[in-house]
């Protein structure tokens, strides 16, 4: 039987423009089942983490080939607690075709704490940070691309995250944007990213907790995708003896918006 969640779709690719506008209604949606060309798993031996980072530099290459010739090999912070790197592999012959890394800070600060300090609001929260997204060029990159960012809200969801964040570098900061991400310093616009070759990027979050929600009230034409479609090729699991929700006991500090709708820093 197919257990609900908040995140508990994606399928066959559809342009966005040309999806219909999900509807509001009192009844729940019905759940329905897609199979994908491939599968993303959680990375758990080396052989997987090699096929990850071959994907990663060959990504990162295309657009900024000295950083990608630098992501050859695996960062340390891939094989670190509390980090988890998720792979794409085709169905057809294995070959990998998209990763990204989730990192919590259960353990460490996020890498994008080297560049900015994060709102008071957010600190002493489970966080996930998104990054190293590397897909394949061509249509079927665009699919593995949408179904990662997928598996990644439901690793956070199952780990009791209740922010994602990502750095990400125009234009591609405009997907996120559309996912309904927001900008956590729209005052400061880009900023340069340590862990990102100092490149200026925006940094945003996107609460877990609300996402499905907020879709719903939107009609985002993605809903039906990432909510209402179960993915049996997405398999994020992981043991876990606790979430990271659950290391974080204490109420987090209310996040309070100001006259003007300026957020406290």
């Amino acid at each position: 039987m197919i257990q609900p969640s908040r995140f508990s779709a994606p399928p066959r690719h559809i342009p966005v423009a040309d999806l219909p506008p999900a509807t509001l209604s009192s009844e729940q949606p019905r759940m329905t089942e897609e199979r994908l060309p491939f599968t993303v798993r959680v990375v758990r031996d080396d052989a997987a983490l090699s096929k990850a980072v071959s994907i990663r530099a060959e990504a990162y290459g295309r657009h900024m080939p000295e950083f990608g010739e630098k992501l050859r090999t695996p960062e340390a912070i891939d094989s670190e607690p509390g980090v988890a790197v998720l792979l794409a592999e085709s169905k057809l012959d294995g070959a990998p075709i998209g990763t990204l890394r989730i990192q919590t800070n259960a353990y460490m600060p996020l890498k994008v704490e080297q560049s900015v300090t994060l709102p008071r609001w957010l600190r002493d929260r489970p966080l996930a940070e998104v990054s190293r997204l590397g897909i394949v060029g061509g249509t079927i990159g665009r699919l593995v691309k949408i179904v990662l960012i997928k598996a990644a809200f439901q690793y956070c969801e199952q780990d009791g995250i209740d922010w994602a964040i990502v750095a990400a570098r125009a234009p591609l900061d405009r997907q996120y944007d559309q996912l309904m991400f927001e900008d956590l310093y729209p005052e400061q616009g880009f900023i340069p990213m340590r862990h990102g070759n100092n490149i200026p990027h925006r940094v945003l979050g996107f609460e877990i907790e609300t996402g499905a929600q907020r879709w719903t009230e939107a009609q985002h034409p993605l809903l039906k995708f990432f909510v209402h479609t179960h993915h049996s090729d997405i398999d994020v699991q992981v043991e876990r003896e606790t979430s990271l929700g659950g290391l974080f006991p204490d109420a987090p500090m209310l996040r309070v918006t100001p006259p003007l709708g300026r957020r406290p820093v």
